[in-house]
């Protein structure tokens, strides 16, 4: 069994054994020799020799073709397409195209210089003595002043809010003045941020009714998951924006509060609900 002698590639001397450990590599002889010499070789695996190649030799191959070849030599068990193979291992790169890396700011546009040059005599006469740049300005600025104001005198005007908007939480009624909220308690364990809080007891009826109906607004993202999953309809989020307090402890809403900003904008509440049903 013939005796092939592979040059480790230009591998650092303090590498681990592990990564020293190559596949084999044909010699120049071997590859010279024609293939109806070495059909015998083909069949049978050549035992392999590694040998650490002097210092001149280590410039000849690079840390990346090394590995390359390394990783496409393990990966074959043939000795003919590892000699057939080599030459193409050492030729490839990584680049992102085939025909190398990107030009530098191959990204950016190339900047566009404007010259007098490029202007016509006309349009020059026209700056200087016409004063057609002026002229464009003040047409711009007399077009907006014979306008009718956008201007909306906020907190006497203000503007159309959608039927989704999710502002502060409300408890609703039925028309009848019962409380719609069951305790099921749907809201509290969706709730992401754990901002509910329910306590239940059992009515004189057998029906569960809510004791105590807690909302942190300090821990509240608004996500509105609260309305979606509660069944009838009892928390809502109400189209109100302006609740800002001067203390935290404002914000700590417990049932009366909820009740009584349901029963303040139960039309807005009724015809959102009304508006966005289509869409359910």
């Amino acid at each position: 069994m013939p005796r092939v002698v592979i040059p480790l590639s230009n591998f650092p001397s303090r590498t681990h054994p592990s990564r020293q450990i190559l596949a084999s590599r044909p010699s120049p002889d071997d590859q010279l020799t024609p293939r109806s010499s070495i059909e015998p070789l083909l069949s049978a695996r050549p035992s392999v020799h590694l040998e650490r190649p002097p210092r001149a030799k280590l410039s000849q191959f690079t840390m990346a073709h090394a590995t390359m070849l390394a990783r496409r030599q393990l990966a074959s068990s043939s000795l003919s397409t590892r000699a057939t193979s080599i030459v193409g291992l050492v030729q490839q790169r990584g680049y992102a195209t085939p025909h190398g890396p990107p030009p530098a700011n191959f990204r950016t546009s190339k900047p566009v210089k404007w010259t007098w040059d490029n202007d016509s005599t006309l349009d020059r006469m026209g700056k200087f003595f016409l004063m057609t740049e002026m002229a464009r300005g003040m047409y711009v600025l007399l077009e907006q002043y014979f306008r009718p104001p956008y201007t909306i005198y906020y907190p006497f005007e203000k503007g159309p809010i959608s039927p989704r908007f999710r502002g502060e939480h409300a408890l609703r009624r039925y028309p009848s003045g019962e409380e719609r909220c069951i305790a099921c308690k749907l809201c509290e364990a969706i709730c992401p941020a754990q901002a509910i809080t329910i306590e239940a007891e059992e009515r004189a009826d057998g029906s569960r009714r809510t004791t105590k109906y807690d909302i942190d607004m300090t821990k509240c993202i608004y996500c509105g998951f609260c309305q979606e999953s509660c069944p009838v309809d009892a928390i809502v989020e109400s189209p109100n924006a302006e609740y800002a307090t001067e203390t935290r402890e404002e914000l700590l809403y417990n049932k009366e509060k909820l009740l009584s900003n349901g029963d303040k904008w139960e039309p807005e509440l009724a015809a959102a609900i009304r508006a966005d049903s289509p869409y359910r």
